[in-house]
């Protein structure tokens, strides 16, 4: 494992599906919380090291929390790399765990 890859845990695919099957622009922190079923304890670790590793970006909300009435969202999504190098780690877990189908 090169030191910029991301370790792949059950988690972490848990993670990277939620964000290949969004058809949005991104999914904040919570809503990959909510789709993976796991906890944010677990998830914004995992954003974290798939960010600097280049596989996801973020961006905040550009409106004011006053505003919004809410404290701002972080949105992220997988990039190019990430898609090419999800689809590669699903396909070699395919044997094992079958079909993805969206990998």
């Amino acid at each position: 494992m090169a030191i910029n890859e991301p370790r792949m845990s059950a988690q972490t695919l848990k993670v990277l599906g939620a964000l290949m099957v969004s058809t949005r622009d991104g999914l904040s922190g919570s809503e990959i919380c909510r789709v993976a079923k796991l906890p944010s304890g677990t998830v914004y670790p995992i954003l974290l090291r798939l960010e600097v590793a280049g596989w996801l970006e973020s961006r905040w909300e550009t409106e004011h929390p006053k505003v919004l009435g809410r404290p701002r969202r972080r949105f992220y999504w997988v990039t190019g790399v990430g898609q090419r190098n999800a689809r590669d780690t699903f396909r070699q877990l395919e044997p094992a765990f079958g079909s993805f189908s969206w990998a």
